[in-house]
């Protein structure tokens, strides 16, 4: 007979909610039953106070939630009792809200009709309906799907970010990175693109720290149209999202690292590092994990560049009269660019691979491949029966939407925060590349202080074994470190720091060699 083991110890409870917090968690709900009322049509006299009755509510709720919770107990780690409570263990309440979030993103992304979506010339009704005189303040028109959508995400990521800051308020570092995160949500993702409208309202949506591939439609025929019709400011948006690809983000990922966007300013890992904190521990720390996570993400991105490309060349002309930039002159362009890439890559750098440079070589010649197969039989914008347009919405529908949205943050409760950013989001695999070959970011360890704990490997939201790093006391270079310090915030013995140094001997080796095969004093004295 076979036992099946339930690693969720949440049965063994002895981290119940205070009298205080329950209350605090009421009020909260009490919040979010307003919302649930006009999903189901309740007709409200005065939309405009009931929203703010709800979004207050919710508010006061988080607020006092986390007071009580972390404002009562002295400064340090926090990190305790996860494995004892239902919500963060995987047992019936992360269950269900990981369901609750799954539907709603569902309905959100191929059923806006069922929140109340208005009908071609019909108005807005249910809960699309309730935010409606906030839109209609901030930028002039009703609500969308999208607007509610980024009403809500912008105060998960306040009411939980203000809960991160007390939780972490013993480490400057969390503190800075998250102001800085509920920063960027709230002026550049929420109310910078709104403003923005009411001065141009032929200008498309732009959320500006959103940086191809991760805005992979900036580049599609209608929205360059629309920036440069929009006259200079739209020219200038146009311009600063290919300077951001080229220029910005190399340099910043070279001096920072890549947690310069995906720890402190993307509003995916914004929302991972406050709603989802209390879910970090179960990322899948596992070698297979791992294998998986470096042949998807790459994939991903191998099929966001393909896919950009046969977007851009459709739109492009072929004579060269009227047109500078040509089809085969741009698919040219892409494959030489990506040549001087690789071969710069492996002729310096191949020794860091080490055995990814096959996989690199793969996805390399993959890519270079479609695009010859792209110039050679692309007929009337069509590639092998496949339109670009068809690729463009294939990618749409099962990254941007099934992906990022329904299984990466939906299943919070079960895979950890991070899913998205670990296998499925192409900016972290660019960014990861850049850093894990060009940055001068590296977290350095103490091995002889490190007590094997395990607090860090635990709670490293992106799968890292960091407890295998600092026993050897090795430096973590790994291109899925997103650079959010937890692992430095829960170490008890500060073995851990994040760095920005020079290139020279920021990758040590794997092995410590013992005995007469090197000169240890020698080792010593050259790190």
């Amino acid at each position: 007979m076979s036992l099946k083991l339930n690693y969720s110890m949440s049965l063994a409870n002895s981290y119940g909610l205070t009298t205080t917090q329950r209350i605090a968690s009421a009020i909260g709900i009490m919040g979010l039953f307003i919302f649930v009322l006009a999903l189901f049509n309740t007709d409200f006299p005065n939309k405009a106070i009931t929203l703010t009755i709800a979004l207050s509510l919710i508010f006061i709720g988080g607020i006092w939630f986390a007071n009580n919770a972390y404002l009562t107990k002295q400064k340090g780690i926090k990190n305790d009792g996860v494995y004892f409570k239902s919500l963060s263990s995987r047992g019936s309440i992360g269950w269900v809200i990981g369901i609750v979030l799954t539907l709603f993103y569902v309905v959100l992304y191929f059923y806006p009709q069922y929140l109340g979506l208005a009908q071609k010339e019909e108005s807005n009704t249910g809960l699309i309906a309730l935010f409606d005189p906030l839109s209609q303040l901030l930028s002039g028109r009703n609500a969308s799907q999208w607007f509610v959508y980024g009403t809500l995400y912008t105060v998960a990521i306040l009411v939980f970010g203000y809960k991160f800051l007390l939780k972490y308020r013993h480490n400057r570092y969390e503190q800075i990175r998250t102001i800085s995160v509920m920063f960027f949500q709230l002026a550049f993702a929420f109310l910078i693109p709104e403003f923005m409208y009411v001065l141009n309202s032929d200008l498309p949506y732009y959320d500006l720290k959103n940086i191809w591939p991760l805005n992979y439609y900036n580049f599609e025929s209608y929205r360059v149209k629309a920036f440069i019709s929009a006259g200079n400011i739209g020219l200038a948006m146009l311009i600063f999202g290919v300077v951001s690809i080229f220029v910005i983000t190399p340099i910043l990922t070279y001096k920072y690292g890549k947690r310069w966007y995906c720890s402190w300013v993307c509003g995916c890992g914004a929302l991972a590092e406050t709603a989802g904190d209390s879910f970090r521990q179960l990322s899948d720390k596992s070698q297979f994990a791992w294998k998986v996570e470096r042949w998807v993400i790459h994939s991903v991105l191998v099929f966001v560049v393909l896919m950009t490309t046969a977007v851009i060349h459709s739109y492009l002309g072929t004579d060269t009269g009227k047109y500078w930039l040509t089809k085969s002159t741009f698919l040219i362009g892409v494959g030489t660019f990506l040549t001087l890439i690789f071969a710069g890559t492996m002729i310096f750098k191949r020794k860091e691979l080490a055995k990814d440079a096959k996989y690199g070589a793969i996805g390399y010649f993959v890519v270079i491949a479609a695009l010859f197969a792209m110039y050679v039989f692309t007929k009337n914008n069509t590639l092998f029966l496949f339109k670009s347009e068809t690729l463009r919405t294939t990618y749409g529908f099962l990254i941007g939407s099934i992906f990022s949205g329904v299984i990466g943050t939906g299943f919070y409760p079960i895979f950890g925060s991070r899913v998205w950013c670990r296998f499925g989001c192409p900016m972290a695999a660019i960014l990861g590349f850049q850093q894990r070959l060009f940055s001068k970011f590296r977290i350095t360890t103490n091995g002889g202080q490190c007590i094997s704990c395990g607090n860090c490997s635990t709670y490293c939201e992106m799968g890292i074994d960091v407890r295998a790093y600092a026993q050897k006391g090795e430096n973590i270079v790994r291109s899925s470190c997103v650079g959010c310090g937890i692992c430095s915030a829960v170490c008890p013995r500060g073995v851990l720091k994040l760095e920005n140094d020079g290139m020279k001997g920021r990758i040590n080796p794997n092995e410590i060699l013992l005995g007469n095969d090197i000169d240890l004093m020698d080792l010593v004295n050259q790190k």
